[in-house]
């Protein structure tokens, strides 16, 4: 085997090594993002919830009543 070639050899396993902890980092990267966004996509559901309660109780006609009667209550006491 000449120098050449050792040398050569000794590059494609430090390449292969080094290529594999890359792959290894950007996968662990991904895998954190997903973490994320899964958590996100839980805050916006938990959100649009929270949004649809908050639509039903405006929109409810005792909901204006309730706000009439509380604005006479307060023209007295003003």
């Amino acid at each position: 085997m000449s120098f050449f070639t050792a040398a050569v050899a000794i590059v494609a396993i430090v390449a292969g090594v080094f290529i594999t902890l890359i792959k290894q980092r950007y996968r662990h990267a991904g895998h954190a993002e997903n973490g994320k966004v899964s958590a996100l996509e839980d805050d916006i559901v938990a959100l649009k919830d929270r949004i649809a309660t908050l639509e039903k109780i405006v929109t409810d006609s005792s909901y204006d009543l309730k706000k009439q009667f509380k604005d006479l209550e307060q023209d007295k006491v003003a």
